[in-house]
C-alpha cells in the first residue's frame, strides 16, 4: 500500500505492509525504494508518527544511495574531446589507420581507426581492458586484507550499471561498474572497500559503518570525490 508522509519540503513515499510482528521495521533499498512493515491492527496515526521520527535517517539513507548513482556527462569522440582515466582528463586524437586500436601515452589518447568500428565502440573496449587490470590490482590486497574477518568474495566482476557504482550479492559476487576506471583509483578503491564490508554486515547499520571507517578512515573524502568528480 502506498503512502506519502510530507515532512518539510520533502515528500516521502513509502510501500506501507501489515505483517506478523511486534515492532515496526523501515527499510531503504539501494534503488531509494522505502518498505515500512507494520504490525497488523497498527493505527495509521502511529505509523506516520513513527515514520516521521525516522524521516532524517530516511532521506540521509535516500541521499546516501543516491550518492552511487553514477551521473556521468555526455563526451564527444573527437580529436580534441577531454576523456577520463583513473582521474585524469586526456585530450582524444583520432588518427586515420588500417588498424583498429588505442594508445594511451599519457598525454593523450590515440585512436587509430579504419572507419569500420566507432570511436565510442574502440574506447569502450579500451576502458574494459584497463578495468581489467586496474580493479583486480586495487582489490586484490584489499580482499586479503578483509580474510581476518573470515570473509572472501565468491568473484569479482565488471559491467556497465546504470544505477550503482558497486553491488555485492547474497552470494558473495562483487561486481563493478566499468566507468569507475575513469575515477581516481582512491575512489575505485573506496567502493570495492564498501562492497567487502557487506560481506560482513548485509545492510548500512552502524556496525557497517564502523567497520568501512576502520578500513578506510577518509573513506568520506573519496565517496565526495567520486560524487564530484563523475557528477
Amino acid at each position: 500500500m502506498k503512502q506519502v508522509l510530507c515532512y518539510g519540503s520533502e515528500a516521502i513515499e513509502y510501500n506501507l505492509q501489515f505483517t506478523d510482528r511486534k515492532t515496526l521495521g523501515i527499510v531503504v533499498h539501494s534503488n531509494r525504494v522505502v518498505d515500512v512493515k507494520a504490525p497488523i491492527g497498527s493505527s495509521m496515526i502511529d505509523i506516520e508518527s513513527k515514520v516521521k521520527k525516522k524521516a532524517v535517517w530516511i532521506l540521509k539513507q535516500k541521499d546516501y544511495f543516491l550518492s552511487f548513482e553514477p551521473r556521468l556527462t555526455e563526451r564527444q569522440y573527437v580529436s580534441g574531446e577531454t576523456h577520463l582515466y583513473l582521474g585524469r582528463q586526456y585530450q582524444l586524437k583520432i588518427i586515420k589507420s588500417t588498424i583498429d586500436s588505442v594508445k594511451y601515452t599519457g598525454r593523450f589518447i590515440e585512436i587509430y581507426t579504419s572507419g569500420n568500428i566507432k570511436v565510442e565502440k574502440l574506447i569502450n573496449a579500451w576502458y574494459r581492458e584497463k578495468a581489467e587490470i586496474w580493479f583486480y590490482k586495487l582489490a586484490e590486497p584489499l580482499i586479503e586484507r578483509f580474510k581476518r574477518y573470515n570473509v572472501c568474495p565468491e568473484s569479482v566482476n565488471i559491467n556497465n550499471m546504470k544505477y550503482r557504482w558497486g553491488s555485492c550479492s547474497i552470494k558473495g559476487r562483487i561486481l563493478l561498474n566499468q566507468e569507475l576506471i575513469k575515477a581516481p583509483k582512491a575512489c575505485i578503491q573506496y567502493v570495492i572497500i564498501h562492497e567487502l564490508c557487506h560481506l560482513v554486515h548485509r545492510d548500512h547499520t552502524k556496525a557497517f559503518f564502523d567497520l568501512q571507517s576502520r578500513e578506510m578512515p577518509d573513506w568520506e573524502k573519496w565517496k565526495h570525490k567520486l560524487e564530484q568528480f563523475l557528477a
